[in-house]
């Protein structure tokens, strides 16, 4: 087992790295700003894009694949970046290329590439590698093209690296996957206009809205996250199911409050106060009590009031 990342070093989390691919599978070093880690289990495979940081702030430092519930059993490919990569890296390509040319896919029933932001690029990009896979995108940009994404300013300084030679344009290669499930939050602009570009019609796309910036953080912290990976390397994740695990976002405070915040601005405040009464008796959250009082006395002026808990308005 891989010790827990506070404990370690960048160079002796590696090593344990390493030291696991040895055992399970193998650890390779592709150029100086990437690696791969596969661990053979069963013949369902997970393949995620994850940048470095990301992995080692996560409890137990481990990928996606290996730290996800429900995914132990399952065979794991992660490709790992240190910086801000994007995964535009010809040794990435050619790593690819040698799986292709190995039948590497061919050998397992089911195939999942899973990515977010930079890592959903990528799982879009390189999932033409696999067919029939299930891509699961959460925030994915589809392009840094200034030529097609010059209206994205977020990520200026990477613009330098070239999105238009091999597994370049990630909506376009995605087109030999099984299915395709994109999930953002249509209120990130930006996040949004990167989401058209992938609608195809085999993309299904599940707005998350109110989730704000780190779709994939407020995911984990819901634990749909890890409920998706495992319905999708079983071949059975559907908008449906979907839908019934995003349920979790009642209980889910930062959600709440940026559900509340818009409520605020459209000058709602009925509803406003039905939420935060909600949220103050379900979740004992004491900032939503104090604004549920705040604004049944707002209403009161205006000769309104709720109903009382528990029944409908």
């Amino acid at each position: 087992m891989l010790k827990d990342q506070g404990s370690l070093s960048e160079q002796e989390w590696y090593a344990d790295l390493r030291d696991r691919g040895a055992r399970e599978g193998y650890f390779s070093q592709l150029g100086r700003g990437h690696s791969a880690l596969f661990v053979s289990r069963n013949p369902t495979l997970v393949v995620t894009f994850e940048a470095e940081a990301a992995i080692r702030r996560r409890p137990g430092a481990l990928p996606l694949g290996l730290g996800t519930p429900g995914l132990e059993t399952s065979s794991h490919l992660c490709l790992i970046a240190r910086g801000q990569s994007w995964f535009r890296d010809p040794e990435i390509y050619a790593f690819f290329d040698r799986l292709v040319d190995d039948a590497f896919f061919e050998g397992f029933d089911n195939v999942v590439f899973y990515g977010a932001g930079m890592g959903g690029y990528a799982a879009a990009a390189y999932s033409v590698t696999a067919p029939g896979a299930t891509v699961v995108l959460v925030q994915p940009q589809a392009t840094l093209d200034p030529a097609v994404a010059g209206w994205d300013p977020r990520y200026s300084e990477y613009r330098r690296l070239t999105f238009t030679d091999r597994y370049g344009y990630a909506p376009d290669m995605t087109e030999g996957a099984g299915s395709v499930f994109l999930l953002y939050d249509p209120d990130q602009t930006y996040d949004a206009m990167h989401a058209a570009l992938f609608r195809r019609p085999f993309t299904t796309i599940l707005p998350c809205r109110n989730m704000g910036g780190d779709l994939a953080g407020a995911l984990g912290t819901m634990h749909i996250l890890p409920a998706v990976l495992k319905a999708a390397a079983a071949g059975h994740f559907d908008a449906a199911l979907f839908h019934s695990f995003y349920r979790a976002r009642r209980n889910h405070l930062p959600y709440l409050r940026k559900l509340a915040s818009r409520l605020a601005t459209d000058g709602r405040p009925y509803l406003e106060a039905l939420l935060a009464r909600n949220a103050a008796l379900r979740l004992g959250d004491e900032p939503f009590r104090q604004s549920a009082e705040e604004l049944q006395r707002q209403l009161a002026r205006a000769g309104r009031a709720l109903p009382p808990a528990g029944q409908k308005s």
